[in-house]
């Protein structure tokens, strides 16, 4: 991986969330206990979602696959972070580096892509009730969740491939528990003014383009809301969007705010991409489950199943 352009060092230091081995050990607990939950939670959302045939409809499809992308994202950071808290040496070479700095940015923006798109389908089942079958058929459904994974993938791997001509010949060390491609610009010693740029257009595309359409499907969602007369549709409407709307919040709030601030290392800067990064993906499985009644109904059902087999 274009080991030439990265003589000088070889591996980065990752200084992680403390320099304290008693908290690194009581940390370790925690995200591994985090991890384990996200696994467990967003695994039988998709069991839930394939077996139920109620949940086979289009909003369930991108929750399922919304699931199996927490399950990728998470994956991607929380292992390291876990060795990095119980080993001495807090180490990465530049291309683990560089290829955790893929996926991060690829599954941030499949993140961003597929919130959108599960916002446009609130749009159209609330907005459109008597279209909504013929417009979010299957053919549709499967193009916008395939078309999230390659542009997500494909901005990603353009940032990655600008990133492989950068000279680290200064300080390693990296004040993050992740690689990250903010935090990897204050490391090098050459021009980074094109990967900035690259970067900013990635961010406006999927910060900015994602959110525009999340903004106008739910403008259009509250407009037809309140023209509803009966107060049981208005509830109903709203219910069918709360658990979405939570979790684009959770996302979005922390996810711009870090790629907004400089890179500094500071306390706020890891809090917040734990929270996008470490805690959304453990969230959205019980955002989903605990505020759907459909979701609880079809774990009722399964689980009354899976005891009756047992018997």
């Amino acid at each position: 991986m274009a080991s030439g352009n990265h003589s000088s060092i070889t591996e980065f230091v990752l200084l992680g969330l403390s320099a304290d081995p008693q908290v690194q050990v009581l940390l370790s607990a925690l995200f591994l206990m985090i991890y384990l939950l996200t696994l467990l939670g967003n695994l039988l959302m998709i069991l839930v979602i394939h077996t139920d045939s109620n949940l086979h409809t289009p909003m369930y499809f991108f929750l399922s696959h919304l699931s199996f992308q927490d399950i990728f994202y998470s994956s991607v950071t929380v292992p390291k972070m876990l060795e990095n808290l119980l080993s001495q040496r807090k180490t990465i070479s530049v291309e683990g580096c560089l290829a955790q700095v893929f996926f991060v940015f690829a599954t941030t923006g499949v993140e961003a892509c597929l919130l959108s798109v599960m916002a446009y389908d609130r749009y159209a089942a609330i907005c459109h009730p008597l279209l909504y079958g013929r417009v979010m058929n299957k053919q549709l459904c499967g193009r916008l969740v395939w078309g999230s994974w390659v542009v997500a993938f494909l901005d990603a791997l353009v940032n990655v491939l600008l990133a492989l001509d950068l000279d680290f010949c200064e300080s390693q060390t990296i004040h993050h528990y992740s690689c990250e491609l903010p935090s990897l610009f204050p490391l090098s010693c050459s021009d980074i003014s094109t990967n900035a740029a690259m970067l900013l257009c990635s961010a406006l595309l999927h910060a900015i383009g994602t959110c525009l359409l999340i903004v106008f499907s739910y403008a259009r969602i509250v407009s037809t809301i309140l023209s509803i007369r009966s107060a049981t549709g208005k509830s109903k409407a709203f219910s069918t969007c709360s658990s979405h709307l939570t979790a684009v919040l959770l996302f979005y709030g922390s996810a711009i705010a870090r790629y907004l601030m400089p890179t500094s290392g500071s306390p706020l800067e890891l809090i917040l991409s734990i929270q996008y990064s470490v805690i959304t993906p453990m969230l959205n499985p019980l955002i989903y489950s605990l505020k759907n009644k459909e979701v609880k109904t079809a774990l009722r059902r399964m689980t009354l199943n899976y005891l009756q087999c047992l018997r």
